[in-house]
């Protein structure tokens, strides 16, 4: 069997015909497979076959390359090209044709708004580049790509900026919203210039704002059919509170500053009640105290409680120093003993679940007695085991407070003042600042005070003011994401993640959310469609009522909230349907959504297909809890399915030296100096847009991604080499019309169909890295193919072929071929990530029509025909050959060698064969792969070498047909110093005798008489 095989394999090699341009090696379903081989080169130009001309009568018959195409580009020359580009070639035509073509498929890439508060940054930069990159993926391969950019443009931080220094006092909301509203506007105009400069395709005149009334409207929809499903619910309870701007927030709208140091105690809560179990067993519980301990000292007012774990084991301790009996959790009695710096000794032991009835005297207010309650979210981690207990200013003391029917009382006002409930000597102080030390003087003052200390430790800041917040009850409009969450989590197993890593947080931080709180007490924002009656405050809020105010946010938006009378808002129409009072009895509410309800109902007002559900939502790894979380629970509540098919989440842009980028450490990169240059050209030179995108491109999105000169430098330089590659490419095309003179790719010589081979190979990578938002692996694999497979090894071997060969003989048009198919190839790979390089190229390349840009005509196109694993075998087994060849003349030229190459009978023979019919060549596929004088294949080598002859040995393996037939076969090369002279016009040495022309050269030539 293994015979016949040979022997078939042998006879497909004869049919390949009698020339030395043999055509196709390998024909299927016969494939050969080799691992790749190095493509090893001397040093210097030493290595290359001489390819430039002699002076005088024969350079001009030479055929070198010619291109107006800039091999490099300057400081303003930069800039003015990148203008001139996305002028000549529609850079704002771009999306609106793509729209207009007829496609097979949609991509749908839903823009996540950037919020319109400020300068663009380079953030923006990296999340709007990386969409722009696959987008304009999509739109060469024939999809019809959906992206409409967006701007949130409420909330709190620009209001803020709005009103700078002026503050709200004495501005109705109106003015308030109109400056509002001035200042967002401004911020988008600035962040849309910057993007457009960036080369960020989309139909910039239709773009989407969360202060448009269609938009706002469609919000108020999605909100009515949560409402109206019971998900949207009023309610008091505690709820992040920012004294400092005066609204609730959401979990999404905190910092954490890890050295916030507060003002931490132990304190003695007196057991006026002992517990019914113990009461009578355990000895001196008529003086025993809860011990407890807080970071806030300033809610034990609101105390209601002092909870226990109920499966741990506590203990009644006396203090070796003070006979104080205390109950504390029994794990913690040695820590306890160190902080307090005092023995400890266990008087009785008991579970958790006996302390059920013990009473407590609070210890700031006579007369009030609060219970010890058993609750699961005490841990034994720090503190004593026993957690003090407000209901108003934590959210699982209020879960504490809702079980066991306790007062939720709040003692605290919206400027995070302690309200007269808390007693005169608290009263108007501010409960972070003198209120705190208020209370700890009063529990030192009443004996309960065991210790006082600073704590370091991680609490949360408002983003906005960057001061703290406090946790404080008050009346606000709610999501139950409790209901939303195990559909949420279900409908997530259906998204595709990227990275999957970033899987697991999303699922925590959708754990850990108790409720939404969507309520602002601002006014700058989508007011709450509600209505509150005079006197009894109860809220009338129903489909007739909010789809009524929706309509009229379409028409007039939402500042009609304000300008129009209520008699407008609440018609006898509506009040007749919502069975309500005259509206005479109401008034309007005054507070406004959160923002992030605002952009997560976004796939409701902008994707506007029967079922709108995005291919990708793009974004910071900051979204996980935000943006991501938001539109993922606003689509299940209203349609029990996600708005986007993939989430793709990337990092943050930080320093090169890992930083967050800050103004006060002066690192701070700017993308509109990264373009244009800052003031000094010396220190920040212009880069232009294309480096900005190279640097999003080639870096680990997934990360942190860091950005400063060096990356920056590197990613100019790495475009310059490309730009050179492109150089090259044009120059060797000068002339060729690929449309009448290119070559059939069965015609063609071996090492031209293996390049082809080759680009067909790449390209598939290069199509799914795309896919996968790899730009890393895209620029990888460009720069591989471009230095490996192109400048090291596929360019070094044509030139001389290239150069010296008649101007439309089969070699030199088949060499072409291949290099219009390369130039076209990479420059789609690349067009996504430097679309102004690209279509810089495409007006210089030949073979497309004028006017039509590189977007318009399409993805890399590569045929199954060039798949030819068989040119493997054979080009791949001539570069082993090679290797070994070269290794043995470290920086010499090998253009002075002549070798001998040995091969016993066999396919790797009959391979090399293939690629020289001739026993001896001096102008043969395998002479050019050798790049040297002259080749002799023979069966083995002669015995009268002469003893200058340098031997190299190697082997190459050949595995036929998936492993059914495998060879490894023995070659041996002996080079020697030519005995040919150097021929004056191509100056390899292929001359019979000196000063005389090659006989290839003398054909050149006379052909061209």
């Amino acid at each position: 069997m293994l015979l016949r095989r040979i022997s078939a394999v042998s006879q497909c090699l004869a049919r390949l015909g009698s020339n030395s341009n043999r055509t196709s090696l390998l024909h299927p379903p016969l494939s050969f497979t080799a691992s790749r081989c190095q493509y090893v080169s001397t040093s210097g130009d030493s290595a290359q076959p001489a390819v430039a001309p002699a002076s005088g009568q024969y350079r001009d018959t030479v055929l070198l390359p010619r291109s107006k195409f800039p091999m490099k580009l300057t400081g303003q020359k930069i800039l003015d090209r990148e203008l001139q580009i996305q002028r000549e070639c529609g850079f704002d035509l771009l999306y609106a044709w793509q729209r207009e073509r007829k496609a097979k498929k949609e991509f749908c890439l839903h823009d996540g708004p950037p919020y319109a508060n400020g300068d663009p940054h380079v953030g923006h930069a990296l999340n709007k580049i990386l969409k722009d990159v696959r987008n304009r993926f999509e739109v060469m391969r024939g999809r019809q790509v959906h992206y409409m950019p967006g701007w949130d443009c409420h909330g709190l931080p620009i209001e803020l900026k709005a009103l700078g220094e002026l503050g709200t006092s004495g501005l109705s909301p109106l003015q308030i919203r109109k400056k509002a509203r001035e200042f967002a506007e401004g911020a988008i105009a600035r962040q849309r210039a910057a993007f457009q400069r960036w080369g960020v395709m989309a139909d910039w005149d239709n773009c989407y704002y969360t202060f448009d009334g269609q938009y706002e409207a469609a919000q108020l929809r999605v909100f009515q059919d949560m409402h109206s499903k019971g998900l949207i619910y009023q309610d008091y309870k505690p709820v992040f509170w920012s004294p400092s701007t005066r609204t609730a927030l959401a979990e999404a709208e905190l910092e954490y500053n890890t050295e916030h140091v507060s003002k931490a105690l132990y304190a003695t809560f007196p057991i006026s009640a002992p517990p019914p179990k113990l009461a009578e067993s355990a000895e001196g519980w008529e003086n025993a105290k809860a011990l407890i301990w807080t970071t806030q000292p300033w809610t034990i007012p609101a105390n209601q409680a002092v909870c226990y774990m109920p499966n741990a084991q506590y203990s009644l301790v006396k203090r070796a120093d003070d006979s104080q009996r205390l109950v504390v959790a029994t794990d913690r009695i040695t820590s306890l003993a160190g902080a307090l710096g005092t023995q400890l000794d266990i008087l009785t032991t008991f579970t958790g679940s006996d302390l059920e009835g013990a009473m407590c005297q609070h210890p700031t207010l006579a007369g009030k007695e609060v219970p010890l309650l058993p609750a699961s979210h005490v841990t034994m981690g720090k503190g004593t085991g026993l957690v003090h207990t407000a209901p108003a200013h934590g959210m699982e003391d209020y879960s504490v407070a809702s079980h066991f029917k306790l007062s939720v009382d709040c003692m605290v006002d919206e400027e995070g003042r302690f309200t007269e409930l808390a007693g005169a000597e608290l009263q108007g102080k501010l409960v972070m600042a003198e209120g705190n030390d208020t209370v700890i003087s009063m529990l030192r003052d009443a004996g309960a005070l065991v210790k006082e200390e600073d704590c370091v430790h991680s609490y949360p800041y408002d983003w906005r003011s960057k001061l703290p917040v406090i946790v404080r009850a008050s009346r606000q409009w709610f999501i139950n994401t409790q209901s939303l969450k195990d559909k949420a989590k279900e409908v997530l197993q259906k998204v595709r993640v990227i990275p999957e890593s970033a899987r697991s947080t999303l699922l925590s931080m959708l754990d850990r959310r108790t409720y939404w709180c969507i309520s602002r007490q601002r006014s700058w924002g989508v007011p709450i469609p509600v209505f509150y009656h005079r006197d009894t405050g109860d809220a009338l809020i129903n489909k007739h009522t909010v789809s009524h105010i929706a309509d009229i946010f379409a028409e007039k938006g939402s500042d009609s909230w304000w300008e129009e009378p209520i008699e407008t808002l609440l018609p006898a129409s509506v009040l007749k349907k919502s069975k309500a009072g005259p509206v005479t009895d109401y008034i309007r509410g005054e507070d406004v959504l959160d923002i992030w309800f605002d952009s997560g109902v976004s796939w409701a007002a902008v994707l506007q297909e029967s079922d709108p559900k995005a291919d990708v939502y793009v974004e910071g790894k900051d979204q996980l809890g935000g943006w991501f979380q938001s539109s993922l629970l606003t689509s299940v509540a209203v349609r029990k399915k996600a708005p986007y098919k993939t989430l793709v989440v990337h990092g943050f842009a930080v320093s090169e030296k890992g930083e967050k980028m800050s103004k006060s450490l002066g690192n701070v990169v700017d993308p509109e100096v990264v373009i244009n240059g800052g003031k000094d050209p010396s220190s920040s030179p212009p880069y232009g847009a294309d480096t900005l995108r190279w640097w999003v491109a080639e870096s680990n999105v997934f990360s942190e991604v860091q950005i400063g000169p060096n990356a920056l430098n590197s990613a100019r330089d790495n475009i310059n080499k490309l730009r050179n590659t492109f150089k090259f490419l044009l120059g060797n095309l000068q002339g060729f019309d690929p449309r009448t003179q290119a070559v059939d790719s069965k015609d063609m010589y071996y090492v031209d169909q293996y390049l082809l081979h080759l680009l067909r190979e790449f390209s598939m990578k290069v199509t799914d890295a795309y896919a996968e938002f790899d730009g890393g692996r895209v620029v990888r694999l460009l720069q591989n193919f471009v230095s490996s497979e192109l400048s090291s090894f596929y360019f070094s071997v044509i030139k001389d072929r290239l150069y010296c060969d008649a101007e439309d003989s089969l070699g030199r048009r088949s060499c072409q071929t291949v290099l219009e198919e390369v130039l076209d190839g990479v420059t789609r790979a690349i067009a996504p990530v430097l679309p102004h390089l690209a279509e810089e190229v495409y007006l210089h390349a030949p073979g497309h029509d004028a006017g039509e840009t590189v977007f318009q005509s399409g993805w890399i196109k590569s045929s199954y025909v060039w798949r030819r694993p068989g040119l493997e075998e054979a080009v791949e087994g001539a570069c082993a050959i090679r290797d070994a060849f070269l290794s043995s003349i470290p920086g010499r030229n090998a253009a002075e060698y002549e070798l001998i190459i040995a091969i016993e009978p066999g396919l790797f023979f009959e391979l090399m064969e293939s690629l020289q019919e001739e026993p001896t060549a001096t102008f043969s596929q395998l002479t050019e792969l050798m790049m040297a004088s002259r080749v002799t294949l023979t069966s083995s080598l002669p015995r009268d070498l002469p003893d200058d002859a340098l031997i190299s040995r190697g082997s190459f393996l050949i595995n036929l047909e998936g492993g059914v037939i495998r060879e490894e076969s023995a070659f041996t090369v002996a080079a020697q110093p030519t005995s040919l002279s150097r021929c004056p016009r191509c100056r390899r040495y292929t001359s019979d005798s000196p000063d005389c022309l090659c006989s290839r050269c003398q054909t050149v030539l006379q052909g061209a008489q």
